[in-house]
């Protein structure tokens, strides 16, 4: 077992490391006849891209994307359409600094998989992380955008509601102001506050977790199966796939352990003929199975743990140590897995459309 590979009838499987000459992904299962041009692959990809800001770290990777197979182009296809068959993208490393690493190649950095990824291969890449690297979910925002080609009707948002203990006010959201500030985040005034949070968190050397909502509209009723096929539980799972996420909700989630049945209980009425949800505590999804509504996961994205503050760990030759992790890092890791999230959200629903239309038609 690889352990590599995602979905079922829309499969992924990403390969390359942090340091690595190359990172990317083979998307199979994609049905044939879809435009698909790197320009609708790099549009997502700019979102997730390192160094645009001081808030996140500033490794300069262009991740310009290649389409290295599945794609066809010829007269009678109008542009470029996918074939059906495996998609390979392929994206360059170019700013590697591995000697930023040399220092704690025999050093366990608590808070990564370092120690575990030795315990479980007896080896490890200990330049960025190697495999385990954020480095790898580029790869995942590309696929990601080839899995939105298959739902072209369903709308696949994230934002960042909370950074550090701060969240944002419900009140003031507004989805447009997400791509106006560095944050992904759709309140204004967080914004700001999140601005002077994080520099002080920066210039401190240290850093903070965040929760990140994705929102999916226009999904239909009756995607997904009860069981081992919920819709929910793939989306869990997609979710808590990603580094460094420590926890994962859909609807009310933990908080809907402090709601009475009365109040937890999305009621329906008839709208204009059909049936319509009075609130959405689901999250979207009941019994495995998609309501309509929107779909709504919430995940939490532990502090980055690359710190410059000295902290205890051993070596890996059995021996105590102090480490401190220099080199570029993001003070907040959350914040470039919004659109990470996104891509996964995607993945899920694609893999789900194709699923459904498999056995229902």
């Amino acid at each position: 077992m690889s352990y590599n590979s995602f979905g079922h009838l829309f499969r992924v499987t990403t390969f390359g490391e942090s340091h690595g000459p190359a990172i990317g992904c083979i998307v199979d299962g994609c049905p044939p006849n879809i435009p698909l041009t790197t320009a609708d692959i790099q549009a997502f990809l700019e979102k997730r891209r390192p160094g645009q800001s001081r808030f996140t770290t500033q490794r300069q990777e262009p991740d310009q994307v290649k389409i290295l197979s599945g794609v066809f182009e010829d007269d009678r296809t109008g542009g470029p359409v996918t074939t059906g068959t495996p998609i390979m993208l392929m994206i360059e490393n170019v700013d590697q600094r591995s000697k930023d690493y040399a220092d704690i190649r025999d050093k366990f950095r608590p808070g990564h998989a370092d120690f575990t990824y030795q315990a479980k291969y007896g080896l490890r890449d200990y330049r960025g992380g190697g495999r385990s690297s954020a480095r790898e979910t580029a790869a995942r925002v590309a696929a990601g955008a080839v899995a939105r080609k298959i739902v072209p009707e369903v709308s696949i948002r994230g934002a960042l509601v909370q950074m550090g203990p701060h969240k944002i006010d419900p009140t003031n959201w507004d989805w447009s102001e997400v791509d106006r500030n560095p944050f992904f985040t759709p309140d204004a005034r967080a914004a700001k506050f999140f601005e002077e949070y994080l520099d002080g968190v920066r210039k401190a050397g240290s850093s903070c977790g965040a929760v990140i909502e994705v929102t999916a509209s226009g999904v239909p009723a009756g995607w997904g199966a009860p069981v081992y096929g919920k819709l929910d539980q793939d989306l869990a799972s997609a979710m808590m796939s990603i580094n460094a996420v420590k926890g994962v909700e859909v609807g009310a989630g933990f908080a809907s352990a402090a709601l009475s049945g009365e109040d937890n209980a999305d009621e329906i009425r008839m709208h204009h003929g059909k049936p319509e949800f009075l609130s959405n505590n689901a999250g979207g999804i009941l019994g495995g199975i998609s309501t309509g509504q929107d779909i709504v996961v919430r995940f939490a994205v532990k502090p980055t743990s690359s710190i410059l503050s000295t902290r205890k760990t051993v070596t890996s030759n059995g021996e105590d140590a102090d480490v401190m992790t220099k080199g570029r890092h993001d003070p907040c890791v959350g914040i470039r897995a919004v659109p990470v999230g996104e891509a996964m959200m995607a993945l899920v629903l694609a893999d789900h459309f194709l699923r459904h239309r498999g056995q229902v038609g």
